[in-house]
């Protein structure tokens, strides 16, 4: 068939253009209800609403029966899909969305007790006013009733697994070679409290929205209504929608405040994938076991395949999606003058990288789940070189006052592959008291954890401690 014949195809999930509204659709679906079209047109006739009613209040629009009122308030809640289908219809004249949804309120108010009020819709507003206060409210929304969920969830899930294991001893690696025992638990602790402490700071930041008209200074209001205190008005407004005002401003809002919020899921990315990454380590040593599913196929050719494709997956998707939050960060502060539209195109697609986190975020807790320690494997490799009580040794000759016993420890241990025998003969060899020796030799690589249960146990009190609701 011809380029010039094939008809397009229906927009499916065989079709979509990317992962996001295809094969991964199911995953990623209750981000649709807040950052897709219907989602962004949804809340700006919210805006502005709920703007008409304050205008309302302060004597621009004649005092709302509460029934006009409370319909008002509810127009968000209503919307519908054919809502949306109109204003979208109305946008291939327009070629301006925000118009086009005026337009449509204005016909929402047609025919009804509030008809008098048509020409007060978007009174004073440019429709960067309406545009900042909506996607901050998608933002906030989004974050608050999809992501906190999701990611307290992987918390959750973390502090199971260090609880759990808070006893499990494990050789620590530093540079990728051995350094000294730890536990399990300890190393999942440090994932947790990373991971809580970023969440915790996404759940708390504010953001700035504005409400100052066409270049920043409130001309239309001002010249209009003289007597109205339009300051007080705007700070009332936006403090009522849950952000601090922000009056000093062009025709955009500053987006340094988005930024931010965007780099609290970079800093997020960046730490499920560091999980990702030891865990995919964890795996190929044979220190975790996978999960056998029946019917499950790990290669093409490979029968005997089971492969960690969760946290790969993962981890390919938080590349994706901190890349678009990275150029967020490098386009959205830049706006010609008074500001031009080159924002747009970059804040309405905020979805991309948005999905891509969720997606991955729910794959890492899939992987989790998949995932047990092999604790005798774990165990034996732990026992295989007792050099890593060399730092043990160096530190109690050191309490002791031994001149050099960095060099002396490391003369005897350092390249070599020392056992339990290996290590009593070493210990022979200290310039210590026997007492100290005979202490010494009692010390294990299972024994030689430290503070490590005691600092798991005070990372999930500390984390539980921190949240608003307990999960």
């Amino acid at each position: 068939m011809t380029e010039q014949k094939r008809k397009p195809l229906p927009l499916t999930e065989l079709t979509a253009l990317t992962t996001l509204d295809g094969r991964n659709r199911a995953d990623v679906v209750e981000l649709a209800f807040y950052v897709s079209e219907f989602g962004i047109i949804r809340t700006r006739v919210e805006v502005e609403a709920k703007y008409l009613v304050a205008l309302s209040e302060v004597g621009v629009v004649r005092p709302l029966t509460k029934p006009e009122k409370t319909k008002l308030m509810s127009f968000g809640d209503r919307f519908s899909l054919s809502d949306a289908k109109k204003i979208k219809k109305i946008e291939e004249e327009t070629d301006h969305d925000v118009k086009a949804m005026e337009k449509a309120f204005r016909e929402m108010l047609s025919g009804t007790s509030m008809e008098d009020l048509i020409e007060k819709v978007h009174f004073g507003l440019t429709s960067e006013d309406i545009n900042n206060i909506t996607y901050r409210l998608v933002l906030k929304r989004v974050t608050k009733e999809v992501f906190l969920p999701v990611l307290d969830g992987l918390v959750d899930d973390l502090l199971k697994r260090a609880n759990d294991e808070k006893e499990t001893p494990m050789l620590a690696r530093t540079h990728g070679q051995p350094a000294v025992p730890t536990t399990l638990g300890h190393e999942i602790a440090v994932f947790a409290r990373r991971l809580n402490k970023q969440v915790r700071s996404l759940e708390d930041y504010p953001l700035e929205a504005k409400l100052t008209g066409a270049i920043g200074n409130l001309n239309a209001l001002k010249d209009s209504y003289p007597d109205i205190d339009w300051i007080t008005f705007s700070e009332n407004f936006l403090r009522s929608l849950g952000f601090d005002p922000n009056l000093i401003t062009t025709q955009i809002a500053p987006y340094e405040d988005v930024i931010e919020y965007f780099q609290h899921y970079s800093r997020i990315n960046g730490i499920v994938l560091d999980l990702d990454q030891d865990a995919w380590r964890y795996i190929s040593d044979d220190w975790f076991t996978q999960e056998l599913k029946e019917n499950e196929v790990g290669s093409s050719t490979m029968p005997q395949k089971i492969n960690p494709i969760k946290f790969e997956n993962s981890e390919g998707n938080l590349g994706k999606s901190t890349a678009l939050f990275e150029f967020d960060a490098r386009k959205l502060p830049v706006s010609r003058l008074s500001r031009d539209l080159s924002d747009s195109t970059v804040i309405r697609d905020m979805g991309a990288p948005l999905g891509w986190s969720l997606l991955a975020y729910k794959n890492t807790r899939r992987g989790l789940l998949r995932i047990s320690p092999n604790v005798k494997l774990m165990t034996q490799i732990l026992n295989e070189d007792w050099s890593i009580l060399a730092e043990a040794a160096q530190t109690r000759m050191r309490r002791f006052g031994v001149d050099d016993p960095y060099s002396i420890v490391k003369k005897l241990t350092r390249g070599k592959q020392i056992g339990r025998k290996e290590w009593i003969g070493i210990v022979d060899q200290l310039p210590l008291s026997d007492e100290e020796k005979k202490d010494l030799k009692r010390l294990t690589p299972e024994k030689y954890i430290g503070l490590a249960v005691e600092l798991t146990e005070k990372a999930v009190e500390e984390i539980n401690s921190s949240r608003k609701t307990i999960h």
